[in-house]
């Protein structure tokens, strides 16, 4: 017979089955990129998507929303967006009874549980920083004011590649509070071909809801009861910290990384690995766990140095190389 405990997790990854297939009956393929935006949502992080134009980014956020049943809100980041776009200001109203004014705050879009920041580097980095406080604190500070957002709360962010014409980089202090950088790449042939054929007829699917707020909080507590063992804790130790100079074992990451990874890409790794045993039905963390999400936790993490840039070296490059330094637990 099953434990209430037992029946609690059944129903809360019951829960979380419906909510990938809703997600699946509108975006073709993609799962690698689906998983890692799952992640975050259990881990209570937040998520930056990069991918050049036409590729779906904002479709798999507001899919997500829909699927979810949370509040959602959009903001179009421009060169001119200002910061109280987002976060909201004080309006000046007359009360016509007394013909008194007062200043009343009127909320922004920043005030929901699903913020969708479409081309984040398109506007300047001074309003970029507007999202910094609520991303960390999960609050803002309006005229002196701190004003909670609601819970759950996450920024899923979109960009397109830098390179790109009219863009601005993310500070690095910024895109150290977003849990996963995902990376979202052009579908295979067989995908594309079902996209044409999905988008293009008299129809559009539209998921069904089929999560709410509180079933992912109590998913989030879930996730983090997951057990790690301590073989593990030193892993993901041991491979920040290789990517740091005055504590990388390795000569060629030392030639390659020019600023290395802080604590709380060791805190991402382990609740991202917590969130992807939970997806797969696991009540424990596995070093696969740990390896297959090393790339999205550090591509926006380690910044790599002038050399690597100059030889061609490439994030997932440099991911194998730290793998290959860093001995797993258990083996020598």
């Amino acid at each position: 017979m099953l434990t209430t405990l037992e029946n609690s997790i059944e129903q809360q990854l019951h829960s979380l089955d419906n909510l990938q297939q809703e997600i699946a009956r509108v975006i073709v393929g993609q799962k690698p990129v689906v998983e890692q935006m799952l992640i975050c949502l259990l881990a209570g992080g937040h998520a930056l998507l990069e991918g050049v134009p036409g590729l779906g980014k904002t479709l798999l956020v507001k899919t997500l929303a829909d699927a979810s049943a949370l509040d959602f809100k959009r903001v179009q980041f421009t060169p001119d967006l200002m910061p109280g776009d987002i976060l909201g200001s004080e309006i000046l109203e007359e009360d016509h009874s007394t013909g008194k004014r007062f200043f009343k705050f009127q909320q922004g879009p920043v005030f929901t549980n699903i913020l969708l920041a479409d081309e984040i580097n398109r506007t300047p980095p001074k309003t970029q920083a507007a999202l910094l406080e609520s991303m960390q604190e999960g609050s803002v500070t309006v005229g002196g004011k701190t004003l909670k957002l609601p819970d759950p709360y996450f920024v899923l962010a979109t960009q397109n590649p830098i390179e790109q014409a009219g863009t601005y980089p993310l500070p690095e202090a910024q895109l150290d509070r977003f849990l996963l950088n995902i990376h979202i790449d052009y579908p295979d042939e067989q995908d594309e071909v079902e996209i044409l054929r999905s988008t293009t007829g008299a129809s559009r699917v539209k998921p069904s809801p089929s999560l709410d707020a509180e079933q992912l909080r109590e998913m989030q507590k879930l996730v983090r009861e997951i057990h790690v063992s301590d073989d593990l804790y030193r892993y993901v130790a041991a491979l920040v910290r290789a990517t740091r100079m005055e504590t990388s074992g390795s000569d060629t990451l030392q030639q390659w990384i020019k600023w290395g990874a802080g604590p709380r890409a060791g805190q991402a790794l382990i609740l991202a690995a917590k969130a992807r045993a939970l997806l797969q039905r696991r009540l424990a963390v596995t070093r696969e766990d740990i390896r297959s999400l090393l790339l999205p936790v550090l591509r926006h993490r380690v910044l790599l140095s002038f050399q690597a840039q100059a030889d061609g070296v490439q994030m997932p490059q440099l991911i194998d190389e730290l793998l290959a330094a860093v001995p797993e637990p258990g083996r020598d």
